[in-house]
C-alpha cells in the first residue's frame, strides 16, 4: 500500500497516530480517537498547537486550565451540522472525557502562542457550496486565515455528494512563493455513506515524479506532501474528509493544474 494512504489501527481507541515524523514532513500531525462513553484521553501540546474537532459525538473536555464542559451536538458526520471545537495553544494540557460515542480528531502543527484557547463553533461556521455540476460539495470552515484563531493550523470539512467530485480541478500548494502560492502539508480524514463505500485520490505532480491513485474507505487518511490531490465518490455514496494544512506561512495559496485550469476558469465566469 501507498506510503501516502494509511489505514486506521482498528476500530476502537487511539486508531490514528500521524505525527511529522511518520509523515516524512515538517509541520501536520494528526491523531484520531474512537472511544466509548466513560474513557477519556489526554496528552500536552509541547511545542505544538491542537485543534480538538469532536468529528462525532459528545465530551467533557478540560483544556489550557480552563474547564470547558460538554462540548458537541452532531452524532452522526452525515447530520452535517457545524462541529463543536477546541483550539489549545502549545505547552498546555487537554482532557477529553466520551459522554456518548465519540470520534475526535487532533488536529497539531508548531505552535508560536500567538493564541489563547478558545472554542471554535458550532456558531459562525456556515455549511458553505463551493463549485457546480459534478463538482459541487460542502464546506464547513473551522479555522481558515480569514479567522485568526491559530499560529500554523488550517483546518476544514468538507462533504461530497453522491457521484461529485472534490478538491478539484487539480490543484497544488507546495513551493513557499507567496502570494503566487504557499507551502502546505496536507491530511485528509476520510468518511463514507453508507460506511462500506469507497472514495478514490489521486496525489500526483506535474512531473510525473509522484503520482498515485489511492481507493479510500471509512476512516482511512491520505496525506498529501506535494502535488495536485482531488478525490472523488461513486454514486451511491457521500463523502467526508477533514482537511488539516499547516506550513512556513498560514494562508491557502494555491495553483490549479495547467492542463485544468480551464474548468475553474469557466465555472467562475458563470457563477
Amino acid at each position: 500500500m501507498s506510503r501516502l494512504h494509511i489505514r486506521p489501527r482498528g476500530t476502537h481507541g487511539k486508531v490514528h497516530n500521524i505525527t511529522p515524523q511518520s509523515a516524512g514532513w515538517g509541520y501536520v500531525g494528526f491523531d484520531l480517537y474512537r472511544l466509548n462513553p466513560g474513557e477519556t484521553v489526554n496528552d500536552v501540546t509541547g511545542a505544538r498547537e491542537v485543534i480538538l474537532v469532536l468529528v462525532e459525538g459528545r465530551a467533557d473536555v478540560q483544556a489550557a486550565g480552563q474547564d470547558w464542559g460538554e462540548l458537541g451536538d452532531r452524532l452522526d458526520v452525515f447530520e452535517k451540522t457545524p462541529p463543536h471545537c477546541l483550539y489549545v495553544p502549545n505547552d498546555s494540557e487537554w482532557r477529553a472525557t466520551a459522554t456518548t460515542p465519540l470520534t475526535l480528531a487532533v488536529c497539531s502543527a508548531p505552535g508560536q502562542g500567538g493564541h489563547k484557547a478558545r472554542r471554535i463553533g458550532p456558531d459562525g461556521i456556515a455549511l458553505t457550496d463551493r463549485g457546480q455540476g459534478a463538482n459541487l460539495r460542502h464546506i464547513n470552515n473551522i479555522a481558515m486565515e480569514n479567522e485568526d484563531y491559530a499560529d500554523s493550523l488550517l483546518v476544514t470539512e468538507v462533504f461530497t455528494p453522491s457521484g461529485n467530485w472534490s478538491s478539484y480541478p487539480p490543484h497544488r500548494h507546495d513551493e513557499d512563493d507567496f502570494p503566487r502560492m504557499t507551502y502546505l502539508e496536507e491530511s485528509y480524514y476520510h468518511r463514507l455513506n453508507p460506511p462500506q463505500g469507497y472514495g478514490i485520490q489521486r496525489v500526483f505532480t506535474e512531473d510525473g515524479s509522484l503520482d498515485e491513485t489511492m481507493a479510500v474507505k471509512n476512516h482511512d487518511v491520505v496525506l498529501v506532501p506535494k502535488g495536485h490531490h482531488p478525490c472523488g465518490v461513486p454514486y451511491g455514496y457521500e463523502m467526508y474528509y477533514l482537511n488539516v494544512m499547516a506550513g512556513p506561512l498560514r494562508k491557502w495559496r494555491f495553483a490549479n493544474h495547467p492542463d485544468h485550469d480551464w474548468i475553474y476558469q469557466r465555472d467562475t465566469a458563470q457563477a
